[in-house]
């Protein structure tokens, strides 16, 4: 159970601090995903940089492919890219979100008692 029964609600600093980290760290993340889009789409299929720019970010935030591929390769990269980019962007709405969850159950939870 919850050992720690005095525990107050951390100070609105706090909070912000933590949801600033988190939004950091998530926006990291999706720049290494788009990153990681950007060089397959332009090494496998030859597409041009802003092109691969593009279609990276098109594909990271779920709104599908806006350049055909062509090579075999290039269409393998764009099928693990599209699964990867899915488990990407739901993790990190899931980081993005967990501060403002922590309080709200801590809140939850000093009311219970």
């Amino acid at each position: 159970m919850y050992e720690n029964k005095n525990e107050s609600l951390a100070p609105l600093h706090v909070f912000y601090r933590r949801i600033f980290r988190n939004f950091f760290v998530a926006s990291m993340i999706l720049g290494t995903c788009l990153g990681i889009g950007i060089l397959g789409y332009h090494f496998t299929d030859g597409i041009p940089w802003i092109d691969s720019l593009h279609n990276a970010s098109m594909i990271l935030s779920g709104m599908g492919p806006v350049v055909e591929i062509r090579s075999n390769g290039g269409k393998v990269f764009s099928s693990f890219y599209a699964l990867f980019s899915g488990v990407a962007f739901i993790t990190n709405i899931g980081i993005i979100l967990a501060p403002a969850a922590h309080r709200l159950f801590h809140i939850l939870h000093l009311e219970e008692d």
